[in-house]
């Protein structure tokens, strides 16, 4: 692309990266140039947590507030209750309204680390679709906004033709769900003055379509802008890592775990993930990500100390770098390793360390657990472990051990 943009949100974005497809680039980058605007993105609450795979998102409404205008971070108390189709082979399990609103407070957590909140110009107001969409009256909804969508265009939006192509079941309520996140597009326009809806990629029909229903409703042309997918450069998806989603709750998942995935990442993933994930400036992203041999290993705990910094604070971030420098330097155990606690009672007269290995999270069942120690993966108190049915009792606990899988991944067992 060959335009320059004037905003400098358009520019931030663009030479960071997160910039996939927008309904109208220079007329979205006009509107952004002319004063404070506002923006929102949608977040299902499907979990007590977002996971890394949202973190492009939740970074882009950061800059979005970083450069003068007010995000939203819609709450999809309603919507949730639907379930996306969107990129899903099959229909999303229904949560209970309790469940919703619980996922709402725990997701709320997170965002008040990246987003301010209040009555400011710039700042986010606390909004939720559930007060909107809770209170339609189906046939009135029908009338008014259904009206504005044919089946045809529908079934041409590539997450609902991806699905009947695979003959996976795409239910009615699903299939309602276009015109829900349209109809919030069109809400948020009047309650807040929103001119703009944001989402990944896979998000583009439903954008797209709320896009249009402002206009043909309100008469006003609105903007919609996705950002790319992102994959790790392993081919790994982005979010997940061996033993499940990688969370950004500390309830979900520990300080020292977090930062170790971002220390992990494949060395061809740092610059991306510095522009995308931190808020250094460009140049030194590239300088970092450029970096070869070991000093790339320096250039990682950048990228783990930044990203952990701004999702579970500064103290939380120098903590799992000085327990990662104690583990892999001096071979020590380190405080704030994942730990596995004990009775005296769960061990009763041993607990066999392939179990151990299972239990402290390493590894996902026994079989995996005794493959590693057959390979010569696992070790214990970093000395090799070569027998999956040694015996641990609780005498073996009276000093915590520590259990590891491969050079990276460790964890501590003790007795409470």
């Amino acid at each position: 692309m060959t335009y320059h943009p004037r905003s400098e949100f358009m520019a931030t974005i663009m030479e960071r990266g997160f910039l996939a497809d927008c309904t109208d680039y220079q007329g979205l980058d006009e509107a952004l140039s002319k004063g404070t605007r506002t923006a929102y993105i949608g977040f299902d609450l499907t979990a007590t947590s977002l996971h890394i795979g949202n973190l492009v998102q939740i970074m882009l409404l950061r800059w979005f507030q970083k450069t003068g205008h007010r995000p939203i971070t819609l709450m999809g108390g309603g919507t949730t209750k639907v379930g996306d189709p969107s990129g899903k082979d099959e229909m999303r399990k229904i949560l209970s309204v309790e469940q919703i609103d619980a996922n709402a407070e725990g997701i709320r957590t997170v965002f008040s680390r990246y987003i301010t909140y209040g009555d400011g110009p710039t700042d986010s107001p606390l909004a939720n679709n559930a007060e909107w969409l809770d209170e339609l009256r189906y046939v009135a909804f029908l009338r008014d906004i259904g009206r504005h969508f044919t089946i045809n265009r529908m079934l041409a939006f590539e997450s609902v033709r991806a699905r009947l192509d695979r003959e996976q079941p795409l239910s009615f309520i699903e299939f309602n769900y276009m015109l829900l996140q349209s109809y919030d597009f069109l809400e948020l326009f009047r309650r807040y003055g929103c001119i703009l809806q944001m989402g990944g990629s896979d998000q583009w029909g439903n954008i797209v379509s709320g896009v249009d229903l402002v206009r043909r409703v309100a008469g006003t042309e609105v903007f919609g802008l996705t950002t790319p997918l992102v994959t790790r450069a392993d081919g790994k998806k982005m979010g997940k890592s061996a033993e499940g989603a990688v969370w950004l709750n500390e309830d979900m998942m520990s300080s020292y775990e977090f930062w170790q995935w971002w220390r992990n990442v494949p060395d061809a993933d740092v610059g991306k993930f510095l522009k995308l994930f931190t808020e250094l400036p460009v140049d030194d992203c590239t300088r970092l990500g450029a970096l070869g041999g070991t000093e790339i290993n320096e250039a990682k705990i950048v990228l783990a100390n930044a990203v952990t910094t701004l999702c579970r604070g500064a103290e939380a971030a120098s903590a799992a770098e000085a327990t990662a420098r104690d583990v892999f330097e001096k071979g020590g155990i380190g405080d704030d390793l994942p730990t596995l606690t004990l009775t005296a009672q769960e061990i009763g007269d041993g607990i066999s360390v392939a179990q151990l290995i299972v239990r402290s999270g390493l590894t996902a069942s026994g079989k995996e657990a005794k493959r590693l120690i057959a390979e010569g993966g696992a070790r214990l108190n970093d000395q090799p472990l070569t027998d999956a049915g040694l015996m641990i009792d609780a005498d073996r606990l009276a000093d915590p051990i520590k259990l590891s899988a491969g050079k990276k991944r460790h964890a501590l067992v003790r007795l409470g």
